[in-house]
């Protein structure tokens, strides 16, 4: 993204506004991801032993990833919660509410006791601050694609939608990479012991930073517009009512990216080092380096987005999609964590090339009266479908049936997402712009 193209479309005062806009979109989807992934990681690694009981270690990983799957389903109740703010009282005071309760719910998860010191309190305690970590995450994607794509001048929509979707590999190498770092410098009886916790309480830095960004920002132009207008009474009721079809289509077109997603890092991790006996810290130094082929795909797709059409790159994608699905089984059990984390490498490529337009696709698909509340729930009701019970349900189709089956789930989802965008037509660029 050069900046001349910004200052020239509207002058130096433009250019600051939007690059301010661009950066709490990237920090504060930053500081989401990295706490929904630092509990992915988590659950691939400890929370099995330390927060369920000792029936066996297969057993307690399925309930480390259930644990996991919970936020997917707390995430449409806090966009459909999250949505109906955003969409009456505006984008920003509705993005500071949900990285305040995300934030919250990931510090205190810091300071859970185990099972070991309090018995069956303690998965029920973590489930309950896993749902609250979900809650606020469902408003807060929706939120800050808004705050970039709104703010985007003429012909930039998918560029600026970049910015909160590279939010996702900053958070992921955070996240993975201070996992690294403390299982490199310390015991593995220290690590489970409480070296885990620290990258849970760090988040409290995070969030602070993400709010002092935020609370410097004014509203978006269409946020301020609806203030002036009369707002749906109740968004969701009227998303619902006029536009059930894009709200369909919106979420089956999200499946493939969440489905890649967490099967190339949660699932990929826990099985990699489990089943296959790679080494954890190695696997996470490829994992690492293979998720930056996924910020490499989001910025590829977000420049060919606004050249051609979102729609376009993610049909693209979403092919590719199901040949890295068909691909998973040969590479990913070939026995070498060099093919591994090649496999990776597509994986995560193609992961950046279906989630770097859903920023600049799906507001296309809803009206700015309800359109924070259709994209919030189209991406987290697709979260669910695609990657919500991803990794529990990829352990037991390896289980069961092997790698390959866990690659035909890939390659299936990235049919749906593929039926899905042949389905609508987003609006044009002029289309966006008057009701934006």
């Amino acid at each position: 993204m050069t900046a001349g193209g910004v200052v020239a479309e509207g002058g130096l005062g433009a250019y600051r506004r939007h690059a301010r806009v661009l950066v709490a979109s990237l920090v504060g989807t930053a500081v989401e991801f990295y706490d929904f992934y630092i509990y992915a990681t988590a659950a691939a690694l400890v929370f099995g032993p330390l927060f369920f009981p000792a029936e066996s270690a297969s057993v307690q990983q399925l309930a480390a990833y259930a644990s996991f799957g919970i936020a997917f389903v707390a995430r449409p109740l806090g966009a459909a919660l999250f949505g109906h703010f955003g969409d009456r009282i505006g984008r920003k005071s509705t993005l500071v509410a949900s990285l305040l309760l995300m934030g919250g719910a990931t510090v205190l998860i810091g300071v859970l006791p185990t099972y070991q010191n309090v018995g069956w309190y303690a998965p029920l305690l973590l489930c309950l601050l896993r749902f609250g970590q979900g809650l606020g995450l469902g408003g807060e994607w929706g939120g800050a694609a808004l705050l970039a794509v709104e703010n985007a001048p003429p012909g930039w929509r998918a560029r600026f939608g970049m910015a909160p979707q590279l939010g996702a590999p900053v958070g992921f190498l955070a996240a993975n990479g201070l996992f690294l770092i403390l299982s490199s410098v310390m015991s593995e009886a220290d690590f489970l012991a409480w070296g885990w916790r620290l990258p849970f309480l760090l988040s409290s830095v995070l969030v602070g930073l993400g709010l002092w960004i935020r609370f410097r920002l004014a509203d978006t132009p269409a946020a301020v517009a609806i203030e002036h207008d009369r707002p749906a009474a109740i968004p969701f009721v009227e998303l619902l009512r006029t536009h059930l079809r894009a709200t369909v289509a919106g979420t089956f077109a999200v499946v493939v990216c969440f489905a890649i997603y967490y099967l190339t890092t949660a699932f990929a991790l826990g099985y990699g080092t489990t089943e296959l006996g790679y080494d954890k810290r190695d696997f996470l130094s490829v994992q690492l380096f293979a998720i930056l082929f996924m910020a490499i795909g989001i910025v590829v797709a977000g420049y060919a987005a606004d050249r051609w059409t979102s729609r376009a790159v993610l049909i693209v994608g979403s092919v590719i999609a199901i040949a890295i699905g068909l691909a998973m089984g040969p590479m990913f059990g070939a026995g070498s964590l060099g093919v591994v984390g090649l496999f990776l490498c597509l994986g995560l490529f193609t992961m950046g090339l279906v989630y770097g337009p859903l920023a600049s696709l799906l507001p296309q698909l809803f009206p700015a009266p309800v359109r924070y509340t259709g994209v919030s729930i189209a991406f987290n009701v697709g979260g669910i479908l695609g990657g919500g019970f991803a990794p529990g349900v990829a352990q037991t189709l390896a289980d069961k049936g092997g790698l390959a089956f866990v690659g035909l789930y890939i390659s299936g989802a990235a049919m749906l997402t593929l039926i899905a965008l042949l389905s609508v037509s987003p609006k044009t660029e002029r289309e966006f712009q008057v009701q934006a």
